[in-house]
């Protein structure tokens, strides 16, 4: 039979300083701002009361505090695998000085001196999906914007570099599934929205 009724729920953390500027942040470990805190309790409504059977978070402090706004962070376990891509020399820069050093850079194609290659971070989001794919229920994965896009890319069995064409915001609902029995997109960069 075609049927896997498993949802993915992807979640990006909420708006920290380095996100709001534009810098990349891969392992420093920046709080939400007050912002990026409100973005995140607007998620609690819309995933409290889903069953979740795992609950994983990237270990860095932004996506475990979307994670326990979002009220699941008693659940939450801590995944190694779903830290930020490690930008080695461009920790804490943003794209435009990046591509003053080297123009043309991207990324999905070019990965980071000092830091992770695209296959690296690829490899890492095949592990975290693997380890999804053992629970037979929903899921909820709580991490950040670049290790996201890959993720949603290897889920669909495209290369990491393919998360070139997955924008992903701050503090974004994400639904990651299957269509006859094939991994699929059900919800993709969704705003939060605040009740009225």
């Amino acid at each position: 039979m075609f049927e896997n009724l498993q949802e993915i729920y992807v979640i990006r953390h909420g708006e920290t300083e380095w996100s709001l500027s534009g810098q990349h942040t891969g392992t420093t470990d920046l709080p939400l701002t007050e912002n990026g805190r409100n973005l995140a309790k607007l998620l609690k409504p819309l995933i409290v009361h889903h069953s979740f059977d795992r609950v994983l978070t990237s270990p860095l402090q932004r996506a475990r505090e979307t994670c326990s706004l979002a009220g699941l962070g008693e659940k939450a376990e801590v995944d190694n695998n779903l830290v930020e891509w490690n930008y080695g020399e461009y920790e804490g820069l943003t794209s435009k000085q990046i591509d003053e050093k080297r123009p043309g850079w991207m990324i999905f194609a070019d990965g980071c001196p000092g830091g992770e290659t695209p296959a690296e971070v690829g490899a890492r989001a095949d592990r975290a999906i693997a380890r999804v794919r053992t629970v037979s229920g929903d899921v909820a994965l709580f991490a950040h914007g670049h290790i996201l896009r890959v993720l949603v890319a290897r889920w669909l069995g495209l290369p990491a570099a393919a998360g070139r064409h997955f924008l992903l915001h701050t503090g974004t609902l994400n639904v990651l599934s299957y269509y006859r029995g094939i991994p699929a997109v059900k919800i993709w960069n969704a705003p939060l929205i605040p009740a009225e």
